[in-house]
């Protein structure tokens, strides 16, 4: 009987070494497996580090603009006017024209033209979007800021304006008046 108990003693003995290599394979496989993913988010992680150390996140890039133009009041029209710019928005970040001002002071309100058909209307709006990686055109036939009852303008004036966004600083810019019917070249 003792010679069969310690033959089972050896078989467990040996099994236990097989055991344990199969364990340690196994937990070689699992690493060999488990390396490229973690591999790759340490790499993601390192490159989204350095992303955000040069500003490429959590700060949204600042609207630009060039100079603009305005309507010269017809004499005789309604005492009111309209300037247009166009604003480009080189980020990712969607951002809106929320105001401006003018050197003149007085209300200048962001406005849209509504198309029904053939057919239109205008209306204020709180803000004008300038789409991430887009612009936004400003015409007569599109948005505008209004201003009303400005004060006499000459043609070929440049004013003074300040627009204001949600995200960008402001942008200081003028605007040069033309007569009715033209338009900048």
């Amino acid at each position: 009987m003792r010679a069969r108990e310690r033959f089972n003693a050896a078989q467990w003995f040996n099994a236990a070494q097989r055991f344990k290599t199969a364990e340690r394979l196994k937990a070689a496989e699992r690493l060999k497996a488990a390396g490229p993913p973690v591999g790759a988010a340490a790499l993601a992680l390192a490159l989204l580090t350095g992303w955000t150390a040069v500003g490429g996140a959590g700060a949204p890039r600042a609207v630009v603009a060039d100079d603009g133009w305005m309507l010269l009041p017809a004499a005789g029209a309604a005492s009111a006017t309209a300037a247009f710019f166009t604003i480009r928005n080189p980020g990712d970040i969607p951002d809106e024209l929320t105001g401006a001002s003018w050197e003149f002071g007085g209300p200048i309100t962001p406005k849209r033209h509504l198309h029904q058909g053939a057919a239109g209307r205008w209306e204020p709006v709180p803000a004008l979007p300038v789409p991430g990686g887009g612009e936004l055109a400003m015409s007569p036939e599109d948005a505008d800021l209004m201003i009303a009852a400005p004060p006499p303008l000459k043609p070929g004036q440049r004013v003074g304006f300040t627009l204001t966004f949600r995200h960008s600083p402001p942008l200081r810019l003028t605007a040069t008046v033309l007569p009715p019917g033209e338009r900048p070249r």
